[in-house]
């Protein structure tokens, strides 16, 4: 960290009060923001401890948190509480939700069943809402969309020393999105927080029903269809979850909205799922390549199975296609 950000960060921190306090670590993630724990233990201040959020523009931008986190806590559900911001200087201060995320208490042996009930309910519960979407929210549209799927080849093939692929290639495979896309919202739409899976999920202590799950990371948030948070937690990234678990949150969630069929459900997930795997695979190799975090890469083989998955759908013949003959086995050499 820069001198300059430093000072900011120490500048802000006194005019809130929380200049003496102590300051530890508490995590980084993909993106650039930086998260501190700050404890006052002065007596006189009765405080306790809150979160520094460390966001740095221009690559950063608090707003949409901001937003999302006011929105979410309105409707009744455990975003971190904002309690001081500067969004010039991408600092804010968050009521500190405490250290039991969902990737901590399920290495600990927690029960898994009921951390994913609880997870599946908080959607349930926020999808019902009639105000679910706050004004100013974008829709997951298709130029974001086609960007995203697009990773794949400008950043997964040169991780693997593949070739520029030629014109005709590139323009198929945005043909092929271009068709399928639109499955996607057979189903309903609502508020997208748009990476809702197990490093971002937390039990609150001394909460319950819903409130007992915190949700950490939104300000990505879109309106797009309901099935993707679901099938982000489900088929997440970071860790395997059973096929029976999966079919039993997904059950859970389809019994709450009965109008809802599931054939829709399965393809919508179906092209949701294609489309976030492709991302996320280049998104671990944009980190590798150009962010230097190679850790991610660990996960490629679970995405490249959950990518085997959704292309058994009917609807992506055509993508398994393309990716057989662009992407083949060959070349996914993290592939078991």
């Amino acid at each position: 960290m820069s001198a300059e950000r430093e000072t900011l960060i120490t500048e802000f921190l006194k005019r809130h009060g929380w200049d003496q306090a102590k300051r530890g670590r508490l995590a980084g993630d993909a993106s650039f923001r930086k998260y501190d724990r700050l404890e006052d233990a002065r007596t006189e201040n009765n405080r306790g401890r809150v979160v520094l959020m460390d966001a740095p523009p221009p690559q950063e931008d608090v707003r949409p948190f901001v937003r999302i986190a006011r929105h979410l806590h309105g409707l009744g559900f455990s975003a971190p509480q904002v309690l001081a911001e500067d969004n010039e200087a991408g600092l804010l201060l968050l009521d500190d939700l405490g250290d039991d995320t969902y990737t901590r208490l399920l290495a600990r042996g927690h029960d898994e069943h009921a951390l994913y009930a609880l997870a599946i309910d908080a959607l349930i519960a926020l999808h019902k809402q009639p105000s679910a979407v706050p004004e100013g929210v974008a829709p997951y549209g298709l130029p974001r969309l086609l960007e995203e799927v697009g990773r794949i080849h400008t950043w997964y093939l040169p991780l693997v020393g593949a070739p520029a692929l030629p014109a005709a290639a590139l323009k198929a495979f945005e043909d092929i999105w271009r068709g399928v896309l639109p499955l996607a919202w057979k189903v309903p739409t609502s508020l997208v927080l748009f990476d809702y899976h197990i490093d971002n999920l937390m039990l609150v202590p001394g909460r319950t029903g819903i409130k007992a799950c915190g949700v950490l990371d939104f300000q990505d948030a879109v309106v797009g269809p309901i099935t993707y948070d679901l099938m982000s937690l489900l088929e997440d990234a970071r860790r395997d979850v059973t096929p029976a678990l999966i079919s039993e949150m997904k059950q859970r969630y389809l019994a709450a909205f009965p109008a809802v069929t599931p054939a829709d459900f399965a393809t919508s997930w179906a092209v949701m799922a294609a489309q976030r795997h492709c991302r996320v695979i280049g998104t671990f190799a944009r980190l590798k390549l150009r962010d230097n975090k190679p850790h991610y890469l660990v996960h490629m083989p679970r995405l490249w199975r959950y990518m085997d998955m959704c292309l058994a759908h009917p609807a992506l013949a055509n993508l398994k296609s393309w990716l057989d003959t662009y992407v083949p086995r060959p070349l996914r050499v993290m592939h078991p």
